[in-house]
């Protein structure tokens, strides 16, 4: 079967890279911590904005905050975020920019918490009783967020995380793989509950 006959989520349409993105790294597992800074950080720009728009800009988000390495973002400066709220390849939105710098400092203190980011995030996945029971763009368009979403976010903001909504989390939580919100016909679907079955949980 083509590529573009197999059966996909609505939501990536016929865009080749959001294609690309759908099949190839949404709802994978991910457990690399500068990954799921990348991730949880451009969820956090995508707020108010399209997906497409956050991932057609990414690469420029990469060479703007150091490839999203937590160590050298935490070192940024104020000349750092002149430098980003003039650089047109990305979304030039200080409070973002300031929230990016911040939110690495933050990360480095999980990491020395927890061992690792990836540590941290994965003791939050969701029991199965928490997750719809349909999977079907109705439900999954109705579920903005969740408990799980909801009390992450809550964390993340008392150890003084910014930009980290519970709708923001719960997309970083469909995109790193915590949950599988493929609907039922997708061809993904299948492929990575057989990779979750198999999937190692950092501890």
């Amino acid at each position: 079967m083509s590529a573009k006959a197999l059966e996909r989520c609505w939501w990536c349409g016929e865009d080749e890279l959001y294609v690309r993105y759908h099949d190839e790294e949404w709802g994978r597992p991910v457990t690399d911590d500068t990954r799921l800074f990348e991730k949880i950080c451009l969820e956090g720009f995508q707020a108010g904005l399209s997906w497409i728009t956050i991932l057609r800009k990414r690469e420029n988000f990469r060479k703007g905050f150091a490839g999203f390495d937590i160590k050298k973002v935490a070192k940024f400066t104020e000349k750092d975020v002149e430098r980003l709220v003039k650089d047109a390849g990305i979304i030039r939105h200080r409070g973002k920019i300031e929230s990016t710098i911040n939110n690495a400092h933050r990360a480095l203190e999980l990491q020395k918490e927890f061992g690792s980011l990836a540590a941290y995030f994965w003791s939050w996945e969701p029991k199965p009783a928490e997750r719809p029971k349909k999977y079907d763009a109705a439900s999954l368009k109705a579920m903005g967020k969740s408990e799980t979403s909801l009390a992450i976010s809550k964390d993340l903001k008392k150890r003084g995380w910014s930009f980290v909504g519970p709708t923001t989390v719960y997309a970083f939580m469909q995109a790193m793989g915590m949950v599988n919100d493929h609907v039922e016909n997708c061809h993904c679907r299948a492929v990575i509950e057989k990779t979750r079955k198999g999937f190692k949980r950092p501890a």
